[in-house]
C-alpha cells in the first residue's frame, strides 16, 4: 500500500508541477523580425507577445494537442498543430503580407465602398461596446522608454541620470507588471498588480496601466495630459464627419473576410486618427487596428503615438482584445525619446459573478508581495520575453541599486550634483541632498530673498529648508523644517519665524504643522500681493501693493484624512499684532506721478491698527464624494472623482485668552469641481458662500476678504479677482457670496481658424462674481493659454452694481490659472 501511495502521490505532483515552453521567432517572409507580433492558442484566450525583436515564448500547464495561431496586424495568420508533451519546443512562424483582393467586394459606380462599411459598423458599435460591460481578466504590462539623443545641459544644468553612462542611447525607464482587472461598468473597476518589477529600483512599483482604448466608444481619452478633449473614434457615431475612408481590399481568416480600410481626417488641427481599421465583413466588428496621433491632432507633449490592437474571439459571439501595444514619441528640449508600452491580456472572463463587495473605492491595489518576488518567478511567467538589452539594464541598474545603498557612495553622488549654478542662486533656488541621510536642503532664489517696499525699504531674506525622510524614499513619512530670518533696511526691524511640518499616515495622509516666531504679515492673511509683484510695481510704478503689520505669532494645525474622501482640520493661532508705518516713498517713477497710499486698508478704515492681541481656534471639514483611491503597501493617495469637493471651515475668535482682544465667530463654504465636456473642453468652477455669526470684537485683520489683484500679471483665477483692489469689498457682513467660472476650450473653435490652429494657441472664457451688503461685482475675462506651453493672455473688464468699470490685459502662466485652489 505504501508503495501505490507513493507512486499516486508522484503522478499527482508531476502534474501539478508540469510545465513545458514553446518559444521561437516570429518574422516576416524576408526573415525580419515582428516587434510585439502575438501567439494565442486556438479556441481559448491563451496567448503572448513576441518582444521587440520578435522573440516569444509560451508556457502550457498540461500535455496534450494544441493549434498555436501567430498573427500581426497586416499580415496573414499562420496556424500549427503542436503536441505538448515533457520536452521544451522551439516554433518559428514565418507570416507574409496579406494578399488583399478586391473581387469580393462589389463596388457600386459613384459608391465609395469603405463608407458602406464603417456605416455597418457604426450601426454595431454599441451592441460591441456593451459585450465587454462586465469582464475580468489577466494583463501583462512591460513599458519601456529610450533616449536616442539628449543634450548635455538644460536651462544652463547638467544633464546626469546617474547611471554612470554617458552614451546618447539609453533606456531612460523599464518596467513590468502582471494584474488582475476587472470591470463591472459604468461604475466600477478594479485592479490588483500581483508581481511588480523596476528596473533599478526595487522598492518601486512598476506601472500598472491594464486598461485598453476600446474604439466602440464615441471618444477614447489617452490620458488628459495629451488632450483633455480626448480623440474621436473613427468608428463613433458621428464619425463620417470627421472622417475619410478608404477601401484597400480584403483577405479571409478561420473563413472571415477582413476588410481593410485605411482612415484619414477630413480636417487638420482635430482630435483624430489616421491609419487603418480592419473589420469583420457581415459581422462589422473590429478585427484590428493600427493608428497614429500627431501634433496636427491636437497632442501635447509628444510628436506621435501609435497604437495597435489585435482581438481575438473568446466565444462565437464575443471577441475580447488580446495585445495592445502604445508607441510614444517626443523630442522636447532637445531630449529625443520614444518607447513601447505592451498590455498582453489573458484568462478572459466575460460576465462572471462577481461576489458582493467586491469592488470598492480602491480601484488600483499594489500587493504588498508583488515587489518581492524573484527573478526565477518572472523568467517563468511573463509572457513577452526579454530582449538582451532589457536584460543587461535590469542588471545593471539592479547592481547600482545595491551600490547606492551605500553612503560612501551616496556621498560622493551628492559632491557631484550639489554644485552651485547661477541659475539657482538667481532665479529657482538651490537643493543641496544628503541622501545617505535622506536628507533635502534648499535655499532660497535670490529674487525670492531681496524685495522692496515703502514700509520696509529694501528687505532681506535669509530662509530655506530642511526636509527629512523619515522611512523609505516611498513612504510618506517627513518632515520639513523651514527657517527664516528677516531684516528691513528702512524701518530697521530685525524678524526671524520657524515653521516645522510632519506628514505621516499608513493608510491616510495626516499632517502636524507648527509654526512661531516674529514677522509682518498682510491685512489679508492669505497674500494676495507676492513679494516680486509689489517691488516691480513700487519701483516701476509708483504703488504700493503691501499693506503690512508686524506680529509676534504661534501657529498649530492638525490635519487628518479618514477615507471615503473625507479630510478633517482643527488649528489655533495667537498673534500679538503691531501697527507698522511708511518709512520711504522712494521709486523710480517721476515723483508727481507716484501714487503711494497709508499702509493700512485706507478703503475701509480710517488709520492704522493699534496693538492688540487676537487668539482664535478653527475646524474645517471637506469631503468629495465617490473618492477613489490608489492602494499602496503603506499608503492610499486619493485620486478624485466625478462628484464636486465641499469643503466647509470655520473660525471663533477666543476674547480673554491670553490676553485676546477679539470675539467673532465666522465661517466660509465652497465648491470646487472640473467637468469634463470632451470635445467641448474643460469647465472649471469654484463656487461659495460665508460671513459672520457673531461680531462682538472684530479688527479689520480678522475681516472676510477678498482676494484681489492690482498688478499686471494674474493671480489664481479661481480663487481671486483679477480687476479687484485688495481691501474695498473687505466686510463683516452676515453673509455673501462668490463665485468663480473658467471653461478651456483646448482647441476647440480655434482649430478651425486656418494658420492660427498651427499654433495651437486654446481659447479661455470666465467670469468672477460675489455679492455683499447689496453690492454686487462681476467681471468676465477672454484670452489666450498655452502660448509657448505655459504663458497666458487675458482680457478682463469689471462691472460694479451693473455698470461698466475697469479693463485691462491680465499675464500668467499655464500652471497658475490652470490649478484649482485650496483654502
Amino acid at each position: 500500500m505504501k508503495i501505490i501511495f507513493h507512486l499516486s502521490f508522484f503522478i499527482c505532483l508531476s502534474f501539478i508541477s508540469f510545465s513545458q515552453t514553446v518559444s521561437g521567432i516570429i518574422t516576416d517572409d524576408k526573415g525580419n523580425p515582428l516587434p510585439y507580433a502575438s501567439v494565442v492558442v486556438q479556441g481559448s484566450t491563451h496567448g503572448t507577445s513576441a518582444n521587440n525583436e520578435g522573440k516569444y515564448f509560451l508556457h502550457f500547464s498540461k500535455p496534450g494537442q494544441y493549434a498555436l495561431i501567430a498573427q500581426y496586424v497586416g499580415y496573414k495568420r499562420d496556424l500549427r498543430n503542436i503536441t505538448i508533451g515533457n520536452v521544451d519546443i522551439e516554433l518559428n512562424f514565418k507570416l507574409s503580407l496579406v494578399d488583399f483582393t478586391m473581387e469580393e467586394v462589389i463596388i457600386r459606380s459613384g459608391e465609395n465602398p469603405a463608407n458602406d462599411i464603417i456605416k455597418k459598423t457604426i450601426a454595431k458599435r454599441p451592441y460591441y461596446a456593451k459585450q465587454l460591460d462586465k469582464f475580468s481578466c489577466e494583463v501583462y504590462t512591460k513599458g519601456i522608454f529610450r533616449l536616442r539623443d539628449y543634450p548635455n545641459k538644460i536651462m544652463g544644468k547638467k544633464l546626469d541620470f546617474g547611471d554612470g553612462d554617458t552614451s546618447k542611447q539609453k533606456i531612460l525607464y523599464l518596467s513590468e507588471t502582471i494584474s488582475s482587472y476587472s470591470v463591472d461598468k459604468p461604475n466600477n473597476t478594479k485592479i490588483e498588480v500581483l508581481s511588480s518589477k523596476v528596473s533599478g529600483n526595487t522598492d518601486g512599483f512598476g506601472l500598472a496601466a491594464p486598461q485598453f482604448y476600446s474604439l466602440y466608444n464615441n471618444n477614447i481619452n489617452i490620458g488628459t495630459s495629451l488632450n483633455p478633449r480626448g480623440f474621436i473614434s473613427p468608428i463613433s457615431d458621428n464619425a463620417t464627419n470627421y472622417y475619410k475612408y478608404r477601401y484597400e481590399g480584403a483577405f479571409f481568416e478561420d473563413g472571415r473576410q477582413i476588410n481593410k480600410i485605411k482612415v484619414t481626417p477630413k480636417r487638420k488641427y482635430e482630435p483624430l486618427f489616421s491609419g487603418y481599421i480592419y473589420i469583420v465583413e457581415g459581422e462589422w466588428r473590429i478585427h484590428s487596428v493600427k493608428l497614429m496621433l500627431t501634433k496636427t491632432s491636437q497632442m501635447e507633449f509628444l510628436d506621435t503615438l501609435r497604437i495597435e490592437q489585435i482581438y481575438t474571439p473568446a466565444t462565437n459571439d464575443v471577441w475580447v482584445i488580446q495585445s495592445q501595444v502604445i508607441y510614444p514619441a517626443a523630442k522636447i528640449f532637445g531630449v529625443d525619446g520614444y518607447g513601447s508600452f505592451i498590455n498582453v491580456y489573458s484568462k478572459f472572463v466575460v460576465n462572471p459573478d462577481f461576489p458582493k463587495k467586491y469592488f470598492s473605492n480602491t480601484i488600483l491595489e499594489y500587493k504588498d508581495s508583488s515587489r518581492k518576488k524573484t527573478d526565477e518567478f518572472w523568467d517563468e511567467t511573463r509572457p513577452v520575453k526579454l530582449m538582451e538589452e532589457e536584460t543587461k539594464d535590469y542588471q545593471k541598474k539592479d547592481s547600482l541599486e545595491q551600490l547606492s545603498k551605500n553612503p560612501v557612495y551616496l556621498d560622493s553622488v551628492d559632491r557631484k550634483n550639489n554644485k552651485v549654478s547661477l541659475m539657482g542662486i538667481v532665479l529657482t533656488g538651490m537643493d543641496f541632498n544628503k541622501e545617505s541621510k535622506r536628507a533635502e536642503y534648499h535655499l532660497k532664489a535670490i529674487t525670492e530673498n531681496i524685495g522692496f517696499n515703502i514700509v520696509e525699504g529694501l528687505s532681506v531674506v535669509l530662509g530655506g529648508s530642511y526636509t527629512k525622510r523619515l522611512d523609505s524614499s516611498i513612504g510618506r513619512r517627513r518632515l520639513r523644517i523651514t527657517p527664516n530670518i528677516r531684516y528691513g533696511f528702512n524701518n530697521h526691524h530685525f524678524n526671524s519665524y520657524i515653521s516645522v511640518n510632519y506628514t505621516f499616515g499608513k493608510k491616510y495622509v495626516n499632517s502636524i504643522s507648527v509654526s512661531g516666531g516674529k514677522k509682518p504679515f498682510q491685512f489679508n492673511n492669505a497674500s494676495p500681493i507676492g513679494t516680486r509683484n509689489n517691488t516691480f510695481t513700487t519701483l516701476l510704478g509708483g504703488k504700493n501693493q503691501l499693506k503690512l503689520y508686524e506680529a509676534w505669532y504661534f501657529n498649530a494645525s492638525y490635519a487628518k484624512g479618514i477615507g471615503s474622501g473625507l479630510t478633517w482640520s482643527i488649528g489655533i493661532q495667537y498673534q500679538d499684532r503691531m501697527p507698522l508705518d511708511n518709512t520711504t516713498d522712494f521709486s523710480f517713477k517721476a515723483e508727481e506721478k507716484r501714487e503711494f497710499t497709508p499702509n493700512y486698508p485706507y478703503e475701509i478704515v480710517n488709520s492704522n491698527i493699534v496693538r492688540h492681541q487676537a487668539f482664535s481656534a478653527n475646524f474645517g471639514i471637506a469631503w468629495q464624494p465617490g473618492a477613489r483611491y490608489i492602494q499602496l503597501p503603506d499608503q492610499k493617495i486619493n485620486i478624485g472623482s466625478k462628484w464636486p469637493t465641499m469643503a466647509l471651515i470655520y473660525t471663533q475668535g477666543i476674547s480673554g485668552f491670553l490676553g485676546s482682544d477679539v470675539d467673532y465667530g465666522k465661517w466660509k463654504f465652497t465648491l470646487t469641481d472640473i467637468i469634463r465636456f470632451k470635445l467641448a473642453g474643460v469647465f472649471n468652477y469654484r463656487i461659495g458662500a460665508g460671513g459672520f455669526l457673531s461680531t462682538k470684537e472684530v479688527g479689520v485683520i480678522d475681516y472676510s476678504h477678498f482676494n484681489g489683484n492690482i498688478s499686471r500679471f494674474a493671480t489664481e483665477y479661481l480663487n481671486s479677482f483679477q480687476l479687484l483692489p485688495i481691501y474695498e469689498f473687505s466686510n463683516t457682513s452676515k453673509f455673501y457670496t462668490l463665485a468663480h467660472i473658467e471653461h478651456h476650450f483646448n482647441g476647440f473653435l480655434t482649430n478651425k481658424i486656418p494658420g492660427f490652429r498651427k499654433l495651437n494657441w486654446y481659447l479661455v472664457g470666465g467670469a468672477n462674481n460675489f455679492h455683499v451688503n447689496k453690492n454686487d461685482y462681476l467681471e468676465v475675462f477672454a484670452g489666450l493659454e498655452n502660448i509657448f506651453k505655459f504663458l497666458r493672455i487675458d482680457y478682463v473688464f469689471s462691472f460694479r452694481d451693473g455698470e461698466g468699470g475697469r479693463s485691462t490685459i491680465r499675464l500668467g502662466l499655464k500652471r497658475t490659472l490652470t490649478r484649482t485652489p485650496e483654502d
